[in-house]
């Protein structure tokens, strides 16, 4: 087999991981200039385990609702039923590559589950975390 050939198949598959870790590092350093402090997957952990009491349903929702306990399958949105690919970039290796998507969704998810925005101190921690797996 041609050396170039391996070399070319070797980039593209690294490729989203290269692109993770930029756009993983993009917003950390974005939530440190907002006034975050170190980032901790501990307290990433904490928070993504942590259960919310919705103020209009009185539901407790926590990430695990509808990621699962278990972030290398799939989850399912507790709402809409819509399947939710797995959050562990090492079972997905596209999450976490595009510093819009990923703006998108902790928007979205942090006023669903917390009922609230996401702190800049909450989003590195979870990046943390979730980098992790």
């Amino acid at each position: 087999m041609n050396i170039k050939l391996i070399g070319i198949s070797a980039l593209m598959f690294s490729m989203p991981f290269f692109a993770q870790a930029n756009a993983i590092s993009e917003l950390e350093a974005k939530y440190q200039s907002q006034g975050a402090g170190s980032f901790s997957a501990a307290k990433g952990e904490t928070l993504w385990t942590t259960e919310f009491v919705d103020s209009k349903s009185g539901n407790k929702r926590s990430c695990p609702t509808c990621h699962t306990s278990n972030l290398a399958k799939e989850g399912e949105h507790a709402r809409t039923g819509k399947v939710i690919k797995p959050m562990a970039p090492s079972v997905n290796p596209q999450r976490f590559t595009k510093v819009k998507k990923i703006k998108k969704w902790f928007v979205r998810n942090c006023k669903w589950t917390l009922g609230r925005e996401c702190t800049a101190q909450e989003k590195g921690d979870l990046l943390a975390f979730l980098n992790t797996l």
